[in-house]
């Protein structure tokens, strides 16, 4: 059956991202609304909203888990993902960030860019996916569009084109001037739209702007480069006071400049509003339909079969290919979330498991609404959907026709960071226990569960103290099981302060029959932790055969699970194979991986190795009377305060602290703060850490 493949071009794939309580639940609650999509207006406050559906979520008032819902706008389906904003849960936000063709970034008027709106738009780079940037809360006491298109400018280098001017400023604001198509939009109390000429008192400013945003374009743009040039040597490239219809630039062909540029990524389309006031929303959604990609516009998707590389077009009629991005287990099912990149599937249908080579049956497929579905009788290539009855799919696998294998690539996992060892309070449920980690552990595969060998003791392991409670609490709503959590700690890693050279290493192993024999000489030198591991070979004369060169990497890399001081995973280290020597007979690949293991591990008991813990950049904000405290309480965790700020009465704080002394620092700022102190923590990497901290196992 041919589908037609211009219903692919009405389709939008896109997230929601920010920072955290920056207003993307809330920004998705009035987009589901305007487009009719829900009949009240959710709010984050009330617990009410469609995406944030989850207890924990209502409870704790912040996006936990990514969620997918469908609406209609202008002929379009946008189908949308309302991602986590806290750095604890940047894995989901990585996870949807592979299946999506766009975005929408939002960020707060009064604090501009913030330390996880930084992180996620790095992870949007990283998977090449096109942005508009939406400046939320302009009805802020200190908002101000300017310095917040200030701070995209400078923190995230991308070239911002500013296409509204906000009329009223804080809670005057009640509407922009839409500078592409020179026209007023305004809002009521009632969250009515109203479009009309651009006041009297905003014309000279609206022109001012839009002929700064033709200039911006033009220097990005060729086609609108060449019209710009052209036009400005027939005309004075003034507006008509009265009606505002003509510029130096056309706007059909402004419109086509900013698409164009939005989707290589070249620069970003700002626009600005209020979401809790419901100001800004349908111009928003009419740049999502004008500016970002649908699937068709999107390079065709790459995968592997076998030792080569094939690439799936997005066509209804290609070979099916499909990633899972999220598995949720539900009192009804199983529910495998994923974006169908090529082919058709239809209910009933089976199909392949790349990674598991086995065959999958869906059962059924579902268009996602959050927490409510509508079953659908096929999805096609474009499609974001849900199916029951797979098994063995986890987040990453690929899905593909029985007939045309293919392996895409999957999402990155972030290393957890922090562990707390685990317990059933009641020995009866320990097996209980065991079943609901590993249930959660493969619906979050940041989530890691493992024995420890020492002890005998369950560690989960996550990226952060959020994660795990919110992992436990699952735990306990979910299962109805009363689990005890010991305190957190933190991931460790050990690094070469000073290496060692020529160290020597003879393998010799004689047990009747074939013997193992060979014999290396390493040097070990210092790299940068965040550099890892690096392995080279400076053999002459073909001492040692390359194969064996690649085996002897090969134990090299096994060494490193386990360094000198406790046990904790070894980084930052460059080794050379300086020389060596073989047998005639007992030689082989398994001799020299094993001296290569074993090798290093001698070679690092001689080198000086220094212990590593994870930090973190930690912004906190603070009224401008607890300054001190802050201070003094950070310089007590070890923090080294990188910069300090006053905004609008109050002031941010930036320091780099360990993560470990991170633990229960929210409780400690409210009490210093009586309440008005909050503050974000990123991962920046690892740093040295000082003789007291114990070296113990992970």
């Amino acid at each position: 059956m041919r589908i037609n493949l211009d219903t692919l071009a009405v389709v939008r794939n896109l997230g929601i991202l920010a920072h955290v309580d920056a207003g993307k639940t809330t920004v998705t609650e009035r987009i589901l609304y305007a487009t009719g999509t829900t009949h009240r207006r959710g709010e984050v406050h009330d617990g009410t909203t469609v995406t944030d559906f989850d207890p924990q979520e209502r409870d704790r008032g912040i996006t936990i888990f990514a969620a997918a819902v469908s609406c209609a706008w202008g002929g379009h389906r946008i189908n949308l993902i309302d991602t986590p904003g806290h750095v604890d849960f940047a894995d989901e936000v990585e996870r949807s960030l592979r299946v999506l063709d766009g975005a929408v970034a939002v960020f707060d008027a009064v604090a501009g860019v913030e330390p996880q709106s930084e992180s996620v738009w790095r992870q949007a780079d990283r998977y090449g996916v096109p942005r508009i940037a939406f400046v939320n809360k302009l009805d802020r006491a200190g908002a101000d569009l300017d310095t917040a298109v200030d701070s995209i400018r400078e923190r995230l280098h991308p070239a911002p084109l500013v296409v509204q001017l906000p009329i009223g400023t804080e809670d005057a604001f009640r509407g922009v001037v839409d500078l592409v198509h020179m026209r007023a939009l305004t809002w009521t109390d009632g969250g009515d739209m109203v479009v009309a000429d651009i006041p009297g008192e905003l014309r000279e400013e609206a022109r001012r702007r839009r002929r700064l945003l033709e200039e911006a374009v033009a220097e990005l743009h060729p086609a609108a480069l060449e019209e710009f040039c052209m036009q400005s040597t027939l005309d004075t490239g003034t507006f008509d006071t009265g009606t505002f219809d003509t510029g130096t630039l056309d706007t059909a062909t402004l419109v086509d400049a900013l698409r164009d540029l939005t989707r290589t990524g070249d620069a970003v389309v700002v626009l600005c509003g209020s979401a809790y006031r419901n100001r800004g929303i349908e111009p928003l959604l009419d740049a999502v339909v004008a500016y970002l990609p649908s699937p068709l516009d999107v390079p065709p998707v790459h995968g592997a079969l076998g030792d080569t590389r094939q690439e799936r077009p997005a066509d209804p009629a290609a070979p099916f290919a499909a990633l899972v991005f999220k598995v949720n287990a539900t009192p009804n099912g199983r529910l495998t979330y994923l974006r169908v990149y090529s082919g058709t599937i239809e209910k009933g249908d089976t199909v392949m498991d790349a990674g598991a080579r086995r065959g999958e049956r869906v059962g059924r497929i579902l268009r996602v609404q959050a927490d409510r579905h509508a079953q659908l009788e096929r999805a096609v290539a474009g499609d974001i959907v849900a199916v029951v009855g797979l098994k063995s799919a986890r987040a990453g696998s690929t899905l593909c026709a029985l007939d045309a294998p293919l392996v895409l690539e999957p999402p990155s996992v972030a290393e957890p960071v922090v562990s707390v060892a685990v317990e059933a309070v009641r020995s009866t449920d320990t097996d209980r226990l065991a079943s609901a980690l590993a249930r959660l552990a493969e619906e979050d595969p940041s989530l890691v569960v493992r024995t420890d060998p020492e002890t005998g003791q369950t560690v989960l392991s996550g990226m952060g103290e959020l994660h795990l409670e919110v992992a436990l609490e699952k735990a306990r709503r979910d299962h109805g099981l009363d689990v005890n959590a010991g305190r957190p700690g933190v991931a460790h890693r050990e690094t070469v302060g000073r290496g060692v050279s020529g160290h020597v290493f003879r393998h010799v192993k004689q047990d009747g029959g074939a013997g193992q024999f060979a014999h290396v000489v390493l040097d070990v030198e210092p790299l940068d932790a965040d550099a890892g591991f690096e392995f080279r070979s400076a053999v002459v004369g073909g001492r040692v055969p390359q194969e064996y060169v690649r085996a002897v990497e090969a134990g090299c890399r096994d060494a490193l699970a386990e360094g000198p001081l406790g046990g904790h995973p070894v980084t930052g280290l460059r080794v050379t194979l300086t020389d060596g020597a073989t047998h005639v007979k007992d030689s082989s690949d398994t001799a020299f991986r094993t001296a290569g293991r074993f090798g290093l591990r001698e070679a690092l008991r001689a080198c000086a190795m220094v212990l590593l813990e994870p930090v973190a950049e930690v912004t906190v904000t603070v009224p401008d009377a607890a300054v001190g405290g802050v201070l003094g309480d950070l310089a007590a965790r070890r923090g080294r305060v990188s910069g300090s700020v006053t905004r609008a009465g109050s002031a941010v704080v930036t320091a780099t602290v360990p993560l470990a002394e991170l633990f229960g620092y929210a409780t400690r700022l409210r009490s210093r703060t009586q309440g008005r102190g909050t503050f974000t923590a990123r991962p920046t990497g690892y740093a040295p850490a000082p003789a007291t901290v114990a070296p113990g196992r992970r």
